[in-house]
């Protein structure tokens, strides 16, 4: 089969979007698939645009052997939900200058943005004459409610109005959680022989699984890498790094790029947390996988809700062995609890995080029987072997229908 893979975030652009993206792509091609991807040109999360790429509508090149199409895309950053949408509308309509290049296809996946790829991937699927399937990383709006930023009723209606088409319109739809699967057959009454639970997978041979690490002097040291973005809250980590401050081995790193980034050094400097590091940078695949093998504990500091999803970051952090300190209800929660593979917090208890690293940090035995649980677990559920052939069942069936 030839699959066409709509994906405004495609790597080098990092995030969950197109961790999915990728992992989906080379589980596909590791079948002997063909694939072809129509992505922006980089510029997730900064809006910073390689120099390649300015000036250009649109070009031609190969990511891990698959050819990628890319198009133009306003330099915005991806912050607040007004660029956000700008910039998904300027992909829906930059992504149809690819239309003649793509050649005959046999179905369309909408990887990303949610909802919008869906209605680009229609003018495809209606000249290819193919099936549309329908990716699902967040739910949206609900995650928008979840959030707090939409909050007119009006808007609300337009927006699930929005979704509900998108899923009449798809042949098959492929959510990251089951949960979502719960919302998407119950709110939006879809039939349920369309709907796919196909999780995000991980690239085990990009992530390596080391259970001693090189860190200074006995240092335990406690991670997050990936958005600053409100769907976390650092103010409770903050609080549990005061609270452990007396502790010299034990230093917490918070890395990554998005709307908290500025807020949150600001706030270290204004509590005099010495034994915390924010690190406004945005790195490659490859130094994502250095990072989580020198650290100790894994942190996703979630906001205080009941979550549906599942981020692709706890499958990395899983594979990468080491122990994962949860704070979240719902999905999230539950994940990690089944699997073993950390300890769970409930959001905003600030003392129970601290007493959580404490124990991992007094007790290195624990810390790595739960982080060989957790990437004992990816290898054997979700690699990307696993997840191409649940992706290739799919297309498989929308197509034969």
């Amino acid at each position: 089969m030839h699959i066409l893979v709509i994906a405004e975030l495609f790597p080098p652009d990092m995030g969950g979007g197109s961790t999915r993206a990728f992992n989906a792509v080379k589980g596909l091609v590791s079948f002997g698939h063909r694939v072809t991807v129509v992505a922006a040109f980089p510029h997730y999360p900064t809006g910073d645009i390689p120099r390649k790429y300015r000036r250009k509508l649109m070009c031609v090149e190969a990511v891990s052997g698959t050819r990628v199409i890319r198009v133009w895309i306003p330099p915005l950053a991806s912050r607040g939900l007004a660029r956000r949408l700008i910039l998904f509308l300027s992909f829906c309509v930059s992504s149809l200058f690819a239309l003649p290049f793509v050649g005959r296809v046999d179905a369309v996946w909408a990887a990303n943005p949610n909802v919008f790829s869906v209605y680009c991937a229609l003018v495809y699927g209606f000249f290819e004459r193919c099936p549309i399937v329908q990716n699902v990383d967040d739910l949206w709006p609900e995650e928008l409610y979840n959030l707090g930023i939409l909050r007119s009723h009006a808007l609300r209606r337009v927006a699930e109005f929005v979704s509900w088409l998108s899923y009449r319109a798809s042949a098959a739809i492929t959510p990251v959680s089951p949960a979502y699967v719960d919302v998407i057959l119950n709110r939006y009454e879809v039939d349920s022989q369309k709907v796919y639970f196909v999780p995000a997978g991980v690239d085990l041979d990009n992530l390596t699984f080391k259970t001693e690490n090189e860190n200074v002097a006995g240092t335990f040291k406690v991670l997050y890498i990936g958005a600053l973005s409100p769907a976390y809250d650092f103010d409770y980590v903050l609080r549990a790094a005061r609270l452990l401050a007396s502790e010299s081995g034990i230093r917490f790193v918070i890395q990554g790029e998005g709307d908290l980034g500025g807020g949150l050094q600001v706030k270290v400097r204004e509590m005099a947390l010495e034994n915390v590091d924010v690190v406004l940078k945005v790195v490659s695949r490859m130094e994502v996988a250095e990072l989580l093998s020198s650290a100790d504990a894994l942190l996703l500091p979630l906001r205080s809700y009941d979550y549906t999803g599942i981020s692709s970051k706890l499958y990395e952090y899983q594979a990468a062995g080491k122990p994962i300190i949860c704070c979240s209800k719902g999905q999230p929660a539950r994940y990690v609890s089944e699997t073993k593979s950390g300890i769970v917090v409930d959001p905003g208890d600030f003392e129970g995080l601290a007493k959580a690293i404490l124990h991992l940090f007094r007790s290195r035995k624990a810390a790595k029987c739960l982080g060989e649980a957790g990437r004992r677990f990816v290898e054997e559920n979700m690699s990307l072997d696993r997840i191409g052939s649940k992706m290739i069942s799919v297309f498989e069936q929308v197509v034969a229908n």
